[in-house]
């Protein structure tokens, strides 16, 4: 493994869509290392097919117990090195890993960023909005009630809002952005780099609209303007 050390964790970032969006440093890591941990198996298994690479798999999702993150942390201190990827996108960021990670960080193992595709970063930069100061928040509450709160705390920041949805909850979430908000603008994008991608651009009403109308699918990323400074 060539400029490579053993017993390391690598965070490698995975294509959100487009299996071409793959840097050659992550396919180099992604074959080197002894064992790939991996969000879900079947999803990437079909990214090491489609680049002929052949490394064990294991599963490392949300529910995955603090005794396996053990012997993960077993084998890298034993000299192995172990990529951690996500279904799509840079992982730890609103996907399973955090544990392995400060396990990792609290038994010394080293920790190399493999960057490449960001869903965050992919929708920010086409969404138009200002971005010389924005905040990720992720997904929010499924619960309307706690939504609303959490969206409340936001609602007098002027920074550029960045949320992750899914297709069943987008409407009811934008309903909510719509009454705690007000109409203001918003980017909502799905889809990102896949044949449907899609960016919607426009107020929170017309999104929701947009949105009644058809049936959602695909994963949402959904960028919404700060509120006005006031002059």
């Amino acid at each position: 493994m060539q400029n490579t050390p053993s017993g390391t964790l690598y965070l490698v970032s995975t294509p959100i869509g487009n299996l071409e969006d793959i840097t050659l440093r992550a396919l180099r890591i992604l074959e080197a290392v002894d064992l790939i941990a991996a969000e879900d198996t079947r999803q990437t298994r079909r990214l090491l097919t489609h680049y002929d690479i052949h490394t064990p798999l294991t599963s490392y999702f949300e529910g995955t117990s603090s005794a396996k993150c053990d012997k993960l942390i077993a084998r890298m201190k034993s000299g192995e090195a172990i990529a951690l990827v996500s279904d799509a996108g840079t992982p730890i960021i609103s996907d399973p890993g955090y544990p392995l990670l400060r396990g990792c960080i609290d038994a010394g193992i080293p920790i190399v960023p493999i960057p490449g595709a960001s869903a965050v970063i992919t929708a920010a930069s086409v969404s138009g909005l200002p971005l010389h100061n924005f905040a990720f928040e992720g997904f929010l509450s499924p619960k309307s009630g706690k939504r609303k709160r959490q969206l409340s705390v936001l609602t007098d920041d002027e920074r550029t809002l960045i949320f992750f949805e899914s297709p069943h909850r987008i409407c009811r979430f934008l309903e909510d952005v719509l009454e705690v908000m007000a109409d203001r603008e918003i980017v909502v994008t799905r889809e990102l780099t896949k044949r449907f991608e899609e960016i919607f651009r426009g107020s929170v009403s017309e999104a929701l609209e947009r949105f009644r109308d058809t049936e959602p699918r695909g994963e949402f990323t959904i960028i919404i303007a700060g509120k006005k400074e006031k002059r």
